[in-house]
Order: C-alpha cells, then structure tokens, then sequence
C-alpha cells in the first residue's frame, strides 16, 4: 500500500509564495511605468503576450530544473532543508529590498520589447523559478504537482488581470497601500520559512517540508 506523504507546504502556502515572488504586486508598478506612454490601442495585447510567455517559461524552467535536480541523486533531507534556506533566503531578500539606497545610474542596456522587459525580470524572477523548481522536485504524487502547476497558473491569472486594470487601478490607489502590504507578505514569508527550518531541525530531516 502507498505511503502517503504529508506536506508542511500546503497549497495555500505554495500559493502565498507565489504571489510574493511571481505575482501581482510587483507588477503593477512596472507594467505602467513601461506602459505609459504606449497608445491604448497597442497596449491592450501586452498583457496577454506577457502572460502566455512567462507561464511558459515559469513552466518550463521548473520542469526541467527539477529534472536535473533528480537526477543529480539529491537525498530528500538535503532538499527539504535546501528548500527551506532558498524560501528564507528569497524572503529576507524581499524585505531588506525596500531599505536598499537607490544605485547610481548605469549605462543605458539595450532597448528590449516591452513584453520582453516585463517578462524578465519582473513577471519570471530567479527566485520565483527557483522556488518552482524546489516544490516540484519534492512532489511525491501526481496529485501534488498538479496542485503546485495550478497555482501557478492562478497567479499568472491575476497577473494578467492586474495588467489589463493596472492604470485604472493606479487612477484610484497610491502605491504606498501595495508597499505596505508588500512588506507585510514578505515578513510572513520569512517567518513560514524559518518555521520550516526548525520543524526539520526538530525532525531531524524526516518531515515532509512542502
């Protein structure tokens, strides 16, 4: 009879990190910050290019990173607590962000499509993939990696929602509400994962992490 696995990470937490790493709020600005200027008729398409190429590549990444990651005969203790130092990690980065001084300027890069400058690295971040990658690899079951594979389509969703409303949004709201609620998610992010680490600690790396 199959073992059933049980996760720490259920899928309300899987879908809180995802919000905070691939999701809504940091797009809002950007999108209409890039948007602005582009004519209304030529901007309605973006949000859809933009959707359809970072699931892709948020699908992707993940399915071929955690490919990798199995056949390099990772043990599951080490995953787990990897994991959780990549979610502690991708957080305490996220809140100590908003402190940072602003950098100088640097030479202009070259001019990249507008789809392309929201699809990297605003919508599909390193962490965000990574943070794909590691809930994957350690789904036991079918029914678990459908899970994860769902909410990542639902954020994607409301990304594309958030773009398509993003300057009548931006009419009504000023960013400091979005910030605040920024900083309030990636705290709780911080304390989700260093709960993970001390519940592996504790079990001496046989609990399930996500």
């Amino acid at each position: 009879m199959p073992v059933e696995h049980t996760y720490t990470l259920g899928l309300a937490k899987v879908f809180l990190f995802f919000f905070i790493m691939l999701g809504p709020l940091k797009v809002l600005g950007p999108y209409v910050a890039i948007t602005h200027a582009i004519p209304d008729a030529e901007r309605r398409g973006i949000p859809w290019k933009v959707t359809l190429i970072a699931t892709i590549a948020v699908l992707v990444g993940g399915y071929v990173g955690a490919r990798l990651m199995r056949n390099w005969d990772i043990t599951p203790g080490v995953m787990e607590f990897a994991g959780a130092i990549v979610f502690f990690l991708v957080a305490l980065r996220m809140v100590l962000a908003q402190y940072a001084e602003p950098l100088a300027a640097s030479p202009a890069p070259v001019p990249a499509t507008p789809v392309m400058r929201l699809v990297f690295p605003v919508v599909v971040t390193p962490y965000g993939v990574a943070t794909v990658i590691t809930l994957m690899v350690m789904s036991a079951d079918g029914s678990r990696m459908v899970g994860i594979l769902a909410m990542v389509l639902l954020v994607m969703v409301l990304n594309l929602l958030t773009m398509l409303f993003a300057h009548a949004i931006m009419r009504w709201i000023t960013p400091l509400p979005l910030q605040v609620l920024g900083a309030v998610l990636g705290i709780l992010q911080v304390a989700l994962a260093l709960q993970i680490m001390v519940g592996l600690v504790q079990g001496a790396g046989l609990a399930r992490v996500v």
